[in-house]
């Protein structure tokens, strides 16, 4: 894939440099006494469990054979007992402290191991998340929710197995095979080589496996970004899927990303399938020549360039001790599967933490406040343009073409502004510049004289309320999405306040919900502001998430309203009455409305009519009818007073409607074919 075809996520993945090291250093190190206490556990334990081969073979060449001395490595002789029946008992007791050691160790390791992972793996998830919510909206208008679940929670776990097996099974590994190396050699340094000397070949065979598999990992994480955004889309629209017969094409969707998730994984194992019994015959071979070199010696003597003596007590600790690492050894498979599993997500979970953050507060950002009382909301656009720029999180000089051209205003506090004009002429970008979603290329937005720059984030948003078209609420009661950013009555660790508090916030909740003529059908539902509505509110009608919407904003109390086709999903009656809420709420706050329905918009101290992405008629509803403009057209359209529009504001929506198409098919995406034959 070429830089420039690559979005913001692929390519700062791309630069993360040594990334586990990176792991330990950002996150590792503030639960490094956990790591710590887990390897010292696994140490001793590791260490307790050699003492048994090293103790059978010295009882047997001292108490069972007489053929040599009862001595233990790094024990004074003046220590050890000299009569045959004290040292059978001793040797009993140090197998039996042995394994009560090894079980201790491993019990305490294991919760010192779990501990680090875990917490490791708790906090990249929370910071990841944290950062993910504070990137602008142009990450998330290029980037499929499935891929970002898959950091957050599959590429995070990984790193937990990471921590918690393969780190642990490492020091392990590295600890027996020095334990028994440094064992073997101290009995017998030439039969040791014997035993030892395929160490290298597994070596240079590790090298070549972790080289080739490494960038069938990387790809792997990858497809699985891709099957959940294929299973997320498909649950998330099962409703459309359904009323569209089209099951089996989302199952297609979800087999082909199944399949290559399936083709992905297969080539890592199919590597496995070489590596690991590579790896369990190298094990088997070193067993092998101790065994049969070990027992030629005892039979026969020395083999060839050998000359030291081997006592039969030597040549049992000898072959326990290779079969100790044989297991060992035959893990590194799965080891490095966890290395290379842990490094491809570690990579994805930093290319997401790395990913810069634009819309920011400055040094001196000033606080708003966070009462409307505070603002007066007089808001001005001077000379705003805007465009969209896909790969500016990676190159900040690249843009696309603006939507938003040279646009002008201002509104006075307490003033209505109406936008309208055909789909896709940037209303809704246009007021998003407010909020700072996105920040402006050229210009400047100013609230209260104030460049929106200049303000807090926080304050801000707190002080303009949004009401958009594609409602959006969240599983749980009525009343919890109603005071949703509103959380009084609840301190700042999440303890639940006095009931006073209490009921005085559910006061203003009902309050806020009769507002926006909410109150009636919330009270006739079963458990009333209590009742639970599921995912994305499934449970209410579209007409009755728009109330709960406007009900959230009502309790906000904001300076500044926008309304986005706020009551596009409801009735003529109930829009009516909701209007006459709307009226009420803007009647002292500055308020900027985007409608289809002129009828609606007809009060509108200001009224801004968009195309293009530009303004091209602006006034209010009669100086507008008076220009006989576009403005005109629409209404008499809308009023019944003309059949349909003329025919050169026909044509130039068409002529934009297929340019956006063949945009969209260049860049890849499905566009009907009708679409592109005109």
């Amino acid at each position: 894939m070429a830089a420039d075809d690559r979005n913001a996520f692929e390519v700062y993945r791309d630069r993360v440099d040594r990334p586990l090291l990176r792991l330990f250093r950002e996150y590792g190190a503030l639960e490094a006494h956990w790591l710590a206490i887990g390897m010292a556990a696994n140490v001793i334990a590791r260490v307790a469990g050699l003492v048994p081969p090293v103790v059978l073979g010295v009882a047997i060449d001292a108490v069972f054979t007489g053929t040599g001395p009862y001595t233990l490595p790094i024990v004074p002789d003046a220590w050890l007992p000299t009569a045959g029946p004290a040292q059978f008992r001793l040797s009993v007791a140090l197998i039996v402290g042995s394994f009560l050691i090894t079980g201790v160790f491993t019990w305490i390791y294991g919760i010192a191991a779990n501990n680090f992972a875990h917490r490791v793996m708790h906090a990249v998830r929370t910071d990841s998340f944290d950062r993910m919510q504070r990137l602008d909206m142009t990450f998330f208008d290029d980037k499929q929710t499935g891929e970002v679940m898959s950091v957050l929670n599959n590429d995070a776990s990984n790193l937990e197995v990471f921590l918690d097996n393969a780190l642990q099974n490492s020091a392990r590994l590295g600890v027996m095979l020095v334990g028994i190396a440094g064992v073997l050699f101290y009995y017998n340094h030439e039969l040791a080589v014997v035993t030892l000397s395929v160490i290298p070949l597994m070596i240079l065979f590790t090298v070549w496996f972790m080289r080739a598999v490494e960038p069938r990992y990387v790809a792997q994480r990858s497809v699985v970004g891709d099957l959940n955004t294929a299973l997320e889309n498909a649950l998330a629209g099962v409703e459309l899927v359904k009323t569209s017969h089209t099951e089996a094409h989302e199952s297609d969707r979800v087999e082909t990303a199944s399949q290559q998730y399936f083709e992905r994984t297969m080539s890592i194992l199919r590597l496995n399938y070489v590596y690991r019994p590579g790896m369990e015959l190298f094990a088997g071979l070193a067993f092998a020549a101790t065994f049969a070199v070990g027992g030629y010696w005892l039979s026969a003597g020395p083999p060839g360039p050998f000359s030291t003596t081997l006592t039969v007590g030597t040549f049992v600790t000898f072959v326990l001790l290779t079969q100790q690492f044989v297991a060992p050894l035959a893990e590194v498979s799965n080891i490095i599967d966890q290395y290379e599993n842990a490094k491809a997500s570690c990579e994805r979970v930093f290319g997401l933490r790395d990913i810069p953050i634009r819309i920011t507060d400055g040094e001196d950002a000033i606080d708003l406040g966070g009462k409307s009382s505070s603002v007066a909301g007089a808001v001005e656009y001077d000379d705003v343009s805007f465009a969209y720029a896909e790969n500016a999180l990676v190159d900040p000089a690249d843009a696309d073409e603006e939507v938003i051209r040279n646009v002008s205003f201002e509104a006075n506090p307490g003033d209505t502004v109406a936008l309208v004009g055909p789909t896709g002429a940037g209303k809704s970008t246009l007021l998003k510049l407010l909020l700072r979603l996105y920040d402006v290329t050229e210009g400047a937005v100013r609230v209260d004289g104030h460049d929106v720059r200049n303000l807090t984030v926080e304050s801000l948003r707190s002080n303009v309320g949004y009401v958009a078209q594609d409602t959006t609420l969240f599983d749980g009661t009525i009343a919890e999405n109603i005071r949703y950013g509103r959380f009084t009555g609840v301190d700042t660790e999440g303890r639940s306040a006095g009931a006073d508090a209490k009921s005085e916030v559910r006061d203003r909740v009902i309050e806020a919900a009769k507002a926006a003529e909410a109150h009636e059908f919330i009270d006739s539902l079963p458990n009333g502001y209590d009742t639970r509505i599921g995912e994305r509110g499934v449970k209410l009608s579209g007409g009755q998430r728009q109330r709960v919407a406007i009900a959230r904003v009502v309790l906000q109390d904001p300076a500044i309203l926008i309304l986005d086709e706020a009551i596009s999903a409801v009735d003529t009656e109930t829009e009516m009455l909701i209007q006459r809420s709307l009226d009420e709420l803007a009647a002292d706050r500055t308020t900027f409305v985007i409608a289809h329905r002129l009828s609606t918009v007809t009060d509108a101290d200001l009224t801004l009519v968009l195309e293009d992405g530009g303004v091209a008629e602006r006034g209010t509803h009669d100086d507008l009818l008076d220009a006989d403009g576009l403005y005109a057209k629409l209404w008499g359209v809308q009023a019944g007073e003309i059949d349909e529009l003329p025919e050169e504001f026909v044509e130039r929506a068409h002529e934009r409607h297929v340019d956006r198409a063949v945009e969209r098919a260049m860049e890849g995406e499905t566009v009907e074919s009708e679409t592109l034959d005109d």
